[in-house]
């Protein structure tokens, strides 16, 4: 069963009963995926942009957009206008098969893993997740990357709070730490 009729069919009269909600649209819901990586590399090579652009369509599903700097910070080296990274919004059908792949897949692929912190609600329904290396989504091909890049995945629901927003993604299936 696809995570999207999942979610139709049983987890929203779940989370409507436990949240006390009368009406089934009040119920928390994903908006959103935003997929980012921060690139200072692209600022030399034209080149590692290429490779970023592609390795990200390729994780997603989708093409990305390269992310423009706003202002210019003499410290860094930055002017106004030059690439700094690239980054995807996946929604509708997309953002649910990569919610899936994430959990089932990538998230028991990383090194170490002990589930995702539970300090990285932003309070307003976001949850913001990072990870360290590209290489453990399995369609990257470790012998055609440049360079290990580390990636940050920001999922955006409908909750009003974070104790709605945790709710909903442990029913969709995130594995949280255990405190």
């Amino acid at each position: 069963m696809k995570l999207a009729d999942k979610y139709q069919k049983e987890i929203l009269p779940v989370l409507q009963k436990e949240l006390g909600l009368k009406n089934p649209m009040a119920v928390p819901r994903l908006l959103k995926i935003a997929i980012n990586i921060s690139a200072k590399e692209m600022l030399l090579d034209k080149k590692s942009g290429e490779k970023i652009v592609e390795q990200l369509s390729v994780i997603s599903g989708q093409k990305p957009t390269i992310r423009l700097a706003k202002k210019a910070i003499a410290g860094f080296k930055l002017r106004q206008k030059d690439p700094v990274g690239v980054a995807v919004t996946l929604r509708q059908k997309h953002m649910y098969d990569f919610f899936e792949k994430l959990v089932s897949i990538v998230l028991p692929r990383v090194r170490d893993f002990r589930g995702v912190s539970l300090k990285s609600f932003d309070g307003k329904g976001g949850y913001t997740l990072g990870l360290s290396e590209q290489i453990v989504f399995p369609e990257i091909e470790y012998d055609r990357i440049d360079r290990v890049r580390g990636l940050e995945i920001t999922v955006v629901t409908s909750g009003r709070n974070k104790e709605e927003t945790k709710k909903l993604l442990e029913l969709l299936g995130m594995p949280f730490t255990k405190t």
